[in-house]
């Protein structure tokens, strides 16, 4: 795997293909792995890059305060790159966001899948969920100290907060992970582990939020956004807004799925991006929010 120096920091990231340019933001709870079937897809029609957001992966997080947004578009300068195409999950949806909002003209298209959005409060039902997941993940106290940075991590606790995730988002909180794909399941564990190894000793790091939720009005380039059914309630809320909001979108629903259709659906989303991603097949539809 390689790394690209973007501002002083190395970004571990992957590059194939030829053709419009295409970038995938990871989730929160992973890392540029979790696109190896589109990568390998798109690279046949497209010059597609994968890389690891700051704090994630291969990427480590720099003391200091930076916004992921600007970390994507410093890594497109990097490349040489002009304009792209962004496919977004869960918060690397939301850097996408934020990305078309503050270079508009540098974004052509966006893949919203599962997304979170900057600033977002999440409903109390789903707050109440996560902290529910933690508590009985981790005890309090270790977890306060985890947090901030003091102290051995415990490899149990970490698993243990891995586990709480592939369950509640990976699996949905409705379905057991018995109905992942083999193999899934720990592929996940793998890249989250690393989440909460990093997040728990690693330099902390201030961002820098964009207020992208009161804008999104805002942005008019062409959007698809894209939920599983059995995404955790408020993510699924949250992407009806979205499709809603966003005056150029489309919407897909894929029945009985988590929270990563990338890795759960890999061929049903490679045919949702074959098809958008395409010049000129553009279309805005009136999604469910909008009947």
């Amino acid at each position: 795997m390689a790394a690209i120096d973007v501002g002083g920091t190395a970004f571990g990231y992957d590059e194939a293909g030829e053709g419009p340019a295409v970038v995938l933001l990871h989730a929160a709870l992973g890392d540029r792995r979790m696109w190896d079937a589109q990568f390998t897809e798109l690279a046949a029609t497209h010059r597609v890059i994968r890389y690891d957001r700051r704090g994630f992966g291969e990427t480590r997080g720099e003391d200091g305060e930076h916004a992921h947004y600007e970390d994507l578009l410093a890594l497109l300068d990097a490349r040489g790159i002009e304009q792209a195409a962004l496919v977004g999950a869960s918060m690397g949806g939301a850097c996408a966001l934020d990305a078309a909002l503050a270079a508009p003209e540098r974004i052509t298209r966006l893949v919203l899948l599962g997304s979170g959005l900057t600033g977002h409060t999440w409903p109390d039902h789903m707050r109440a969920d996560f902290a529910r997941l933690a508590a009985e993940a981790v005890p309090a106290d270790r977890l306060a100290r985890y947090q901030a940075r003091q102290g051995d991590v415990d490899p149990a606790d970490v698993r243990a907060m891995a586990e709480a995730n592939i369950r509640y988002l990976v699996a949905g909180p409705s379905r057991d992970t018995s109905v992942l794909p083999p193999g899934m399941a720990e592929r996940v564990r793998q890249m989250c582990e690393q989440v909460y190894r990093h997040d728990w000793t690693a330099p902390q790091w201030t961002e820098r939020i964009p207020d992208t939720r009161h804008r999104l009005a805002e942005i008019t380039t062409p959007a698809l956004v894209v939920i599983g059914t059995a995404d955790a309630p408020g993510l699924v809320e949250l992407s009806a807004h979205l499709a809603k909001s966003l005056p150029r979108a489309d919407f897909a629903e894929l029945p009985d799925t988590g929270h990563l259709p990338s890795m759960e659906r890999p061929e049903e989303v490679n045919a949702l991006l074959r098809k958008f991603l395409q010049p000129k097949t553009f279309r805005t539809v009136a999604s469910p929010a909008r009947r």
